[in-house]
């Protein structure tokens, strides 16, 4: 059981709740309290998993010197379609296990977590955090300029090897892998979603992607088989733009990751094709991606990774492409979008997503 009530919704959460979690935490002084906030969503169409607020804080007395002006609240999505989701796949649990248990113990910047709390397999957590807002965040629309997405795979790097090799353990094995039986299940699933998607989304297939969606749904499984033969290493499994701000003024870590429900085990290039596959328009990842993956590669290496070329890595990244169709198949298909945002979100990934398998032949990799 958690140790401190969780609010079944935003408009649960109260000042005595935000005043209990934050001294909890050490960063409210004892003759302190919170006695008013303005709450406001944040980031509306970004996520279908779950809900943030941010909370402004008003405080009585002396708050001392930790405690933050605002912070964000980020609770289960209000669809009960998608939160049975976030239940079968584990992402919940996942997540608060990372920050409580391992985000200590991985190199890169995650936002400052004063509560993370969940009545373990049911869709009921809370999780209250650092107020990124001052810092810059991308548009997975719009794309991410190549600078920062350069950094963002840098960050990436480091946490890949951190946890390089290591991740096939028994205290670990709550995490889910890349050829959990869960896996197995969204293969079965694969033909049933692909006919949703392309009557929803098939639109935004570029030329040739038909054929790869066509091949990849009845050997997704294989697919996953054949990555799961690569090193494993710690992965995000949702690393794109929305879940990444950028500090110019932090020059040793200038990116923070955030959402953490995705965390899985399994191949680096897992991540890496997802990131680069999705966050990236078409014509600054064609003109860039090579060079992209160099830089990554020499971080891995940078990092104590060996016995990894980049011949390995190139041909997995282009593989791995295949896998990152799945999330814009999966969400397009069966999610339940609350906006336009979230369609132009599917859009973008979907079209994005098959141009780069297209680009990359990925196909002939397919098992």
């Amino acid at each position: 059981m958690p140790s401190i009530e969780i609010p079944p919704s935003p408009d649960a959460i109260t000042a005595p709740w935000l005043t209990e979690v934050l001294r909890r935490a050490g960063a409210l002084d004892p003759d302190s309290s919170v006695i008013s906030f303005v709450g406001e969503p944040v980031g509306a169409g970004v996520g279908v998993m779950g809900v943030l607020v941010r909370a402004t804080l008003t405080y009585s007395g002396a708050p001392g010197p930790h405690a933050p002006a605002s912070v964000i609240v980020k609770l289960p999505s209000p669809f009960e379609e998608n939160r049975a989701q976030g239940v079968s796949l584990g992402m919940y649990e996942a997540e608060v296990r990372f920050l409580n248990e391992l985000a200590a113990h991985t190199p890169v910047r995650v936002p400052r977590v004063y509560l993370a709390e969940i009545v373990s397999g049911t869709a009921e957590f809370a999780i209250v955090m650092e107020d990124l807002g001052h810092l810059e965040i991308g548009d997975q629309i719009v794309g991410l300029p190549v600078p920062q997405a350069a950094a963002a795979v840098r960050a990436l790097a480091d946490v890949h090897a951190a946890w390089w090799g290591k991740v096939q353990v028994p205290e670990l094995e709550w995490i889910p892998s890349v050829v959990h039986p869960r896996i197995q299940g969204l293969a079965a699933m694969w033909p049933d979603i692909w006919v949703g998607f392309n009557a929803k989304f098939g639109y935004v297939l570029p030329a040739g992607a038909f054929e790869v969606g066509e091949q990849v749904k009845t050997r997704y499984w294989c697919l996953m088989e054949a990555l799961g033969a690569m090193t494993w290493t710690l992965v995000h499994q949702d690393f794109r733009v929305d879940n990444l701000f950028f500090d110019d003024l932090d020059t040793d870590s200038p990116v923070v990751i955030i959402d953490w429900q995705g965390l899985g085990r399994g191949p680096a290039v897992y991540d890496l094709a997802y990131f680069l596959g999705g966050s990236l328009t078409v014509e600054d990842r064609r003109a860039n991606e090579h060079d992209i993956v160099q830089a990554y590669h020499q971080r891995l290496v940078q990092r104590g990774v060996s016995g990894y070329s980049f011949d390995e890595l190139w041909r997995g990244y282009r593989m791995g492409m295949l896998s990152g169709l799945s999330t814009a198949v999966l969400v397009g298909a069966t999610f339940d979008l609350a906006n336009e945002r979230g369609k132009a979100l599917v859009e973008v990934l979907g079209s994005r997503h098959f141009a780069a398998a297209v680009d990359l032949g990925a196909l002939e990799l397919l098992p």
